[in-house]
């Protein structure tokens, strides 16, 4: 899988502690190799996020993108569950 970022979403992610970048980062290689793993939670968000999807990177934060191609997405988001409530 490839893997892009939105500049949002690396002005987030360097806002966080260095233990939830680590966790995050290990998350985002997880979803690298094995986009369909059971440990990322993966599912599609409805409203007006209804063309995004996002997979969890602890039971607090999420990691909110968007599918370019069947092999390639586009990191947006990082933060809790209420990221874009």
């Amino acid at each position: 899988m490839i893997v892009s970022y939105k500049p949002s979403f690396i002005r987030q992610i360097n806002k966080l502690e260095q233990s939830l970048v680590d966790e995050a980062l290990d998350k985002i290689n997880i979803f690298k190799n094995s986009p369909n793993h059971s440990i990322l939670k993966i599912h599609k968000l409805h409203g007006k996020l209804k063309d995004k999807w996002s997979f969890s990177v602890n039971y607090k934060i999420r990691i909110v993108f968007q599918y370019e191609s069947k092999k390639e997405i586009t990191l947006l988001a990082i933060d809790d569950h209420d990221v874009y409530n």
